[in-house]
């Protein structure tokens, strides 16, 4: 079976989720920013679930969660815990109810942090914040039955390899909680499936494996062979990636994702698997909808 994955926002559907700047918040006295952060929170934590529901309406199996569900949760200077927010207690429950939801109704939800999150970062302060950043979307992981954070290997920095052993002992510093839900995902710049998949099988990591950053950024694998391999560092049900490029594989520019997916650029050795695929096409849930009507046709 095939877990189509819509992700974080919608295009047409009247659901959204709400943020704010730091610099908005860095104009109010303490309280009263964390009486607007917390407002905020609540709202997100409604919204969740609203999303679960259209999701199991539309048989759409995974929703990846916003790294800003939370707003402004690990900011340096206006970040706080969950028992800072005056209805601390109310929001997390509204959490766990979009987790018992997702449970009872089969949906998969996950995270995708933000390309700030650089484990391999030659800055100490950077990995600290990554660091944090992990930990706080594991702990709403845990709140709402999600299984993955999934981040990129980050930069070369000149030496992939060393930059690869920071990573890994980056890795090293994260709770239980967040090491066993963390994911990296091959780019489409930097590192390969063939460069992440000994860290993934060396630290039991499982690869989110993205087949359009594989097309952009090409190894001496195969689609058939790095799919393989991928599936191998999963404990759970694998995650891949799947999108195409705005103006084809013959246009300038083919890292640019479409609003929509082309369906010859499904992979076929994919089409029987047990699989989360997360369709990553601007035109969100009017790009899966179409995509389910387009796969039930091959």
């Amino acid at each position: 079976m095939i877990r189509f994955g819509l992700c974080c926002i919608f295009r047409d559907e009247p659901i959204k989720f709400h943020t704010t700047t730091a610099t908005a918040v860095s104009k109010m006295e303490r309280l009263s920013g964390l009486k607007k952060i917390n407002d905020l929170c609540k709202e997100n934590a409604q919204s969740l679930l609203k999303a679960l529901e259209f999701c199991v309406n539309k048989n759409i199996g995974n929703f990846r969660v916003s790294s800003a569900i939370l707003p402004l949760k690990t900011h340096p200077v206006l970040g706080y815990k969950m028992e800072d927010l005056p209805e601390a207690e109310h929001i997390v429950s509204l959490f766990k109810k979009s987790g018992e939801y997702a449970r009872l109704n089969n949906i998969r939800t996950c995270f995708h942090p933000d390309q700030f999150v650089v484990l391999s970062s030659q800055k100490p302060d950077v990995v600290v914040q990554s660091l944090n950043e992990i930990e706080y979307q594991a702990e709403v992981s845990e709140w709402i039955n999600s299984d993955v954070v999934n981040i990129h290997g980050g930069g070369a920095y000149g030496d992939k390899q060393k930059a690869l052993s920071d990573f890994s002992r980056s890795v090293e510093l994260l709770s239980e909680r967040a090491r066993t839900r963390l994911t990296v995902e091959n780019d489409d710049k930097v590192y390969t499936p063939s460069d992440l998949l000994p860290i993934c099988e060396n630290l039991g990591i499982p690869l989110v494996y993205d087949v359009h950053h594989h097309r952009c950024n090409k190894d001496d694998t195969t689609i058939e062979q790095a799919t393989d391999r991928a599936l191998g560092t999963w404990n759970r049900e694998p995650m891949f990636h799947l999108s195409s490029p705005i103006e084809g594989w013959a246009g300038p520019k083919p890292l640019r994702h479409h609003d929509f997916i082309d369906i010859k650029d499904f992979p076929e050795c994919w089409e029987n698997l047990n699989i989360t695929v997360e369709v990553e096409a601007k035109a969100k849930e009017v790009a899966i909808l179409q995509l389910q009507k387009e796969f039930k046709k091959k």
